[in-house]
């Protein structure tokens, strides 16, 4: 698999977010990915409204991130938000390529740290895994990342690769945390771990809005042995990177923990 990790910042407006799409997937198609993996909240950044802006996969935001993808004959994985229940919306993940859409609503809410995702967001309930360029790959978004029963799902469902979108908050400890959890995810599964983050605004000049998480960087790919393979800085970036999806069958001969997993505990 050749895939590309595009750490940005988005803006307030989902137009503007199109144009940011556009520029980081065609660069990424020109250097020959099949896919190419932007953060959560794409549609719009954290520290906005969203309900406003919220629309079906058959909408006009989705329809031309589709559209973008057929052009460029690329897949494009990023963040959006649908409609929810009762005026709220759903955090999801929208898959643009070639053959159609696909999409996965975050299962996980981060009411933690001073922020309540779940005032205004509805949790989704369904795993998602789906045949991306050769393998099978699973969806998680930020805070999905420190629950390993989905990336244990995603596992069992035959996901190969694991692709984490986030914006992830800023604090004492939190990039550590990141690292961590998405090195414990790849070793916990045997799987690589594509963990795609917004890029922080304050290497832009933005000032973050209120406690709104929204980027710290540091994007990163890890091997299933918890090896990190490309780790970014805080800045905005597009790094191309091959996978040999091969690697995950050495790793599960070596280290047999999905066979060895004892499911009468949980």
């Amino acid at each position: 698999m050749r895939l590309a990790l595009a750490q940005v910042v988005s803006e307030s407006d989902p137009t503007a977010n199109l144009a940011i799409i556009e520029d980081y997937a065609g660069r990424a198609a020109a250097d020959g990915a099949e896919v190419v993996v932007f953060p959560e909240a794409m549609m719009r950044a954290f520290g906005n409204t969203l309900a406003d802006i919220a629309e079906p996969l058959d909408g006009p935001w989705a329809s031309a991130v589709r559209a973008i993808a057929g052009r460029l004959g690329i897949t494009i994985i990023a963040g959006m938000f649908t409609p929810g229940t009762d005026g709220r919306v759903l955090n999801t993940l929208l898959v643009a390529g070639p053959g159609g859409i696909d999409s996965y609503n975050k299962i996980h809410l981060f009411d933690a740290f001073g922020f309540a995702e779940s005032d205004s967001v509805d949790a989704g309930d369904r795993v998602v895994t789906l045949p991306l360029a050769g393998s099978t790959v699973g969806l998680a978004t930020c805070y999905d990342i420190r629950f390993p029963a989905l990336f244990l799902a995603n596992a069992a469902a035959g996901a190969m690769v694991n692709i984490v979108c986030a914006s992830w908050g800023a604090g004492s400890g939190k990039a550590e945390q990141w690292e961590l959890l998405a090195r414990a995810r790849a070793v916990d599964t045997t799987t690589f771990v594509v963990a795609v983050g917004q890029a922080n605004p304050l290497s832009k000049g933005i000032e973050p809005v209120g406690t709104a998480p929204t980027g710290i960087g540091h994007s990163m790919v890890v091997s299933p042995l918890g090896v990190i393979l490309h780790q970014l800085g805080d800045a905005e970036e597009l790094l191309v990177f091959d996978l040999d999806t091969d690697e995950v069958d050495v790793a599960r001969r070596a280290l047999p923990v999905l066979a060895n997993r004892r499911t009468d505990l949980e």
